[in-house]
């Protein structure tokens, strides 16, 4: 049994007492444990890669922030390596894949991966964060959606147009189709198996939705999340496309409980789309940069845009790791206090 079950109430578009916070990429960057922790590696992947350390760094924003949930410390990268396309995180620079997919030979290379014998570090770093856990707050299990992994793989490193990747699209879709399928079934096995490990939601990551047009959007990434939600009937699921506004109303029909909100984004507006969903967002993570007394203003003026329920506080991306972590705390605060008052 779950001590606080905020987020999950949330989610599944129960009333709750308060609004539940927490944060992406909280598990890090910003906690000087993590970076003391982190000193002592070799890198990140060594870090995400060993079970019992990914789990600790994954309970310390429980610990320092007093969130509503735990999110497990890994990477969306991980699918693309589990599959067979191995990935290197170079230090201020990013993901790069040093061989990427070009071919239709190099599509049928890679696998359909098994969760337990290809991430199964992930799958134990769940189990011991859950254990640690023991019941103090949701723990929450991700993956990225198959049109960024694909991104990722035919791209070889972060980029601002993905254009080879795009490209693809446009001059080989039926190649694309080929790689996101596999990807796809890669991606709901993987969640279906860190719900078994003990991930109580799911967030789908899309953080390339943005570039793509609308109906390239719906051809080669929305109706493989959609398949992805629906394999996953057990446990609440977030959609998260970042940047992807145009979309939102199809969205509506998505079997997930909750949409992620970029900061672009306006509740009021995104709300009459999405019938009885929940949202999640959907602070600039720049407004943490201004002081205390500016962080509790925007946390409230976006409290009162989001209304009091069926609303999960968050950014609107990942927290900047140059964020000032005292700061961070009086956003956490703040959404406590104002959105108990607004139930008051």
């Amino acid at each position: 049994m779950l001590k606080n079950d905020l987020l999950l109430r949330a989610a599944r578009g129960e009333e709750t007492e308060r609004t539940p916070v927490w944060l992406m990429r909280q598990a890090g960057r910003i906690l000087p444990q993590y970076r003391a922790l982190r000193g002592r590696l070799s890198g990140f992947k060594e870090l995400v890669e060993t079970p019992e350390l990914a789990a600790e760094v994954t309970i310390q924003p429980v610990d320092a922030l007093d969130v509503d949930a735990a999110i497990i410390f890994s990477d969306i990268l991980v699918v693309p390596e589990a599959m067979g396309l191995t990935y290197e995180m170079v230090e201020a620079k990013g993901p790069l894949f040093p061989e990427t997919i070009k071919t239709v030979q190099d599509v049928a290379r890679m696998r359909i991966a098994d969760p337990e014998e290809h991430l199964g570090y992930v799958l134990e770093a769940l189990r011991v964060t859950k254990r640690a856990l023991n019941g103090r707050v949701p723990l929450i299990g991700f993956a990225g959606a198959p049109w960024t992994i694909l991104a990722y793989m035919v791209e070889g490193h972060g980029s601002k147009t993905f254009s080879k990747a795009r490209r693809m699209l446009y001059q080989e879709p039926e190649l694309a189709h080929k790689l996101l399928r596999k990807i796809t079934a890669t991606t709901i096995a993987y969640l279906q198996a860190q719900v078994t490990a003990g991930a109580d939601l799911i967030q789908v990551f899309d953080s390339w939705a943005g570039i793509l047009p609308p109906a390239h959007y719906k051809e080669f990434s929305q109706r493989y999340i959609a398949e992805i939600c629906a394999a996953l009937p057990n446990v609440p699921v977030t959609v998260f496309a970042k940047g992807a506004f145009w979309a939102i109303e199809d969205f509506a029909a998505l079997p997930c409980r909750t949409i992620g909100l970029d900061w672009n984004q306006d509740p009021r507006t995104v709300r009459p789309l999405v019938g009885d969903k929940t949202l999640q967002g959907n602070l600039d993570p720049c407004a943490l940069y201004g002081t205390p007394a500016q962080v509790q203003a925007a946390t409230r003026a976006m409290l009162d845009q989001f209304g009091p329920q069926r609303h999960i506080a968050n950014l609107g991306h990942g927290v900047y790791p140059d964020t000032n972590p005292d700061n961070v705390k009086v956003f956490i605060e703040t959404v406590k206090e104002h959105s108990t008052r607004m139930r008051g």
